[in-house]
């Protein structure tokens, strides 16, 4: 018999807990408390203190401290917020309660990568004051999970403070071992988070005068394990970053919040009382436990939006990356020197009827079928009330791109219309900024689109930090260096998607933008717009349907590049939302093994960086049963000729094990189905 819920104590008891401190400065300070927090399974281990040299229950700084396996990971690190008017908070506290407690967070996804969340977690509210002017109180909630950790601060409401004013955050990463770290280092706070994550040590970072690094960042600790830095929950709130501390520090790192894009007031301003974001720290034995973690999600509140009904996880047909080429087009014909074929009724249908002979729940309606910074109004040459009719007798549903400027000003009008017409969803792109009016963007698109029945991708954006469990509606983020980039140079490698797995992906879901078909050697690649080429193997892009989670997973290619081409069963077959997830095998850079479950069956991804590997895949992630194994991989010429798959059947089971070779770039993609 399932056991009944253990339930969160809620922040509401948190401020309570921090009033009542508040009212007990005039009498002795009480006993400190104990200031731990250990995960269910007693492996991780966050702690809070007051550094001042002086006997426990003195003031002084507020420190965090984290262990995993009874090693330090992460040693005493600063807790400290500016307001504006005032001192910092959090250099000179002393802690007056502490109060424990634990929970379950117990949900379903409506399309995720799980097909039902069960995570422990053991808690601690603290509340600590000032013991000089102005006095000042402040909260913190911590939670240990076993695959993480998570804090925020929360400042009550409070004499001396009017609102929330918060001018900078300084929340410390004091590293315990120079650690192998993947890092997304970033020109400015108004970036689409589209580079690379290069390897390198923690100290190289720390030796920099300045340097602003996206979320997440992976890093290895030697001896002691991997972890991840993140962010959760950011509701009323602005994206951190991670910078250099002013003080010498040869492994620490910082938060800093991203400034308002306009330059004027506080970074974010607010009524009181005022929770923070979740500060997340992944941890793990292996980088894969991390991918495993739902703890973003956790994080979040609830489904907020009712009934989810209408909401569809599914792949699409889409006419950006080739240019809307045509039925007739090829990368040869002469209008393709002339650029982009143009969009036209006649156009999108082709990517329609083939959504329908795919079995493809979605067509994507990119760029250009609306005049110039109007979202209301199609251009003369698409009709898209009609193509969003025809596509019903088909079977498919529209989602149609708009831009975040004129998302801005017309998605009041422009969401009823389009769920008149009938529309699907919408891709909202280049937002690119995520100050805390920024981040209010997304709340509002979420929600305005749940009131209108349409689902959400964005681009041009901040990677996830669970909104989509708030709002389920938002299936997509960019966020990432993608498909894209094969257009206009040789970033998006082999090696670059290894790497994009093991840290973009930790956020939540990615549209990477996967199933180019016309797949080069690194020697042989051109950029190209029109019909653009891919490095690396086909088989490797069918396994990226497998290794990137996103629940609105676009099938890239022009409808030409997959005719009679027995490999586009697999992408064909592959769901885009799943049941259960195991990564099997990986190191970020080298390759990576993932194994996911819809219903009865498994599907399975293997990607190699540039070096051709042997993969030996135990299968004990099946369970009971025999199964059919239908692998899609590389042929022995794929080295040389990319574009070239083996495919092959053969009956397995728990009990066994598969061997696979992966050419240099390679992949190898299976389906196995439930016999």
């Amino acid at each position: 018999m399932k056991q009944p819920l253990l339930r969160a104590i809620p922040v509401a008891l948190v401020l309570a807990a921090a009033a009542m401190g508040a009212s007990a400065q005039a009498a002795n300070a009480p006993a400190v408390p104990a200031t731990t927090v250990t995960s269910p399974d007693g492996r991780l281990q966050i702690q809070f203190a007051t550094t001042s040299g002086g006997p426990a229950g003195t003031a002084g700084w507020l420190v965090y401290s984290v262990r995993f396996n009874r090693q330090p990971l992460i040693n005493n690190s600063s807790i400290s917020l500016t307001l504006q008017g005032q001192p910092p908070l959090g250099p000179d506290v002393r802690l007056l309660q502490a109060t424990p407690g634990s929970g379950v967070d117990d949900y379903t996804p409506v399309a995720g990568k799980a097909a039902h969340v069960d995570d422990p977690y053991n808690r601690l509210a603290l509340t600590f004051t000032e013991p000089q002017a102005p006095g000042r109180t402040l909260a913190i909630e911590a939670r240990a999970y076993n695959s993480g950790i998570a804090f925020r601060y929360i400042v009550p409401r409070q004499s001396g403070l009017d609102g929330y004013q918060l001018q900078q955050e300084d929340i410390g990463y004091s590293i315990a071992k120079d650690a192998n770290a993947w890092a997304l280092e970033l020109p400015n706070f108004l970036s689409p988070y589209e580079s690379e994550y290069i390897p390198l040590h923690v100290s190289a970072l720390t030796s920099q005068s300045h340097v602003l690094i996206g979320l997440p960042t992976l890093m290895q600790v030697p001896g002691v394990g991997w972890m991840a830095i993140l962010e959760a929950g950011l509701e009323g709130d602005a994206k951190a970053y991670l910078t250099v501390p002013a003080h010498g520090c040869r492994f620490c790192l910082r938060s800093e919040i991203s400034p308002r894009k306009d330059g004027t007031g506080p970074a974010v301003t607010g009524a009181l009382p005022h929770a923070s974001a979740w500060h997340v720290i992944l941890v793990g034995n292996e980088p894969g436990r991390l991918l495993e973690s739902n703890l973003i999600d956790d994080l979040n509140p609830p489904n907020v939006i009712g009934d989810t009904s209408w909401i569809h996880a599914g792949k699409a047909s889409w006419n950006w990356w080739s240019g809307d080429a045509g039925p007739n087009d090829t990368p040869d014909t002469a209008s393709a020197a002339r650029g982009d074929f143009p969009m036209t009724t006649a156009t999108i249908k082709y990517y329609i009827d083939f959504a329908a002979q795919s079995g493809l729940r979605y067509t994507l309606i990119d760029a250009g079928w609306s005049k110039q910074n109007d979202i209301l109004e199609p251009i003369p040459q698409v009709d898209v009330p009609a193509l969003v009719q025809y596509a019903n007798t088909k079977g498919v549903k529209i989602w149609l791109w708009i831009h975040h400027n004129a998302a801005v000003k017309q998605m009041d009008a422009a969401f009823p219309l389009y769920e008149k017409w009938g529309v699907a969803g919408v891709k909202v792109d280049f937002i690119q900024e995520d100050d805390q009016p920024g981040v209010a963007f997304y709340y509002q698109v979420a929600k305005l689109a749940a009131a209108h029945h349409l689902m959400v991708d964005f681009h041009g954006a901040t990677p996830p930090w669970g909104l989509e469990r708030t709002y389920p509606n938002v299936l997509g983020y960019e966020a990432v260096l993608g498909m894209e980039y094969n257009k206009p140079g040789a970033r998006d490698t082999p090696l670059h998607r290894v790497r994009l797995a093991f840290t973009r992906m930790l956020a939540g879901p990615m549209d990477y933008t996967p199933g180019g078909f016309r797949n080069v050697t690194q020697a042989a690649f051109t950029p190209r717009n029109r019909f653009p080429m891919v490095q690396g193997t086909r088989a490797q892009q069918l396994a990226l349907y497998v290794i990137d989670f996103v629940p609105i997973q676009m099938v890239s290619d022009a409808p030409s590049a997959y005719a009679h081409q027995p490999a586009f069963q697999f992408i064909k077959d592959v769901p885009a939302a799943w049941d259960e997830t195991r990564v099997l095998d990986g190191f970020p850079g080298n390759d990576i093994t993932i194994a996911r479950r819809r219903g009865r069956d498994w599907y399975l991804g293997s990607i190699t960086d540039w070096d051709a590997r042997d993969e030996r895949i135990p299968l004990s992630f099946l369970g009971g049963g025999k199964y059919t194994a239908e692998i899609y991989e590389d042929a022995s010429d794929a080295a040389e000729n990319p574009e070239h798959v083996t495919i092959r059947h053969q009956t397995v089971s728990a009990s066994g094990t598969l061997t696979v070779h992966l050419a240099p770039g390679g992949g190898c993609a299976i389906h196995f189905v439930r016999r």
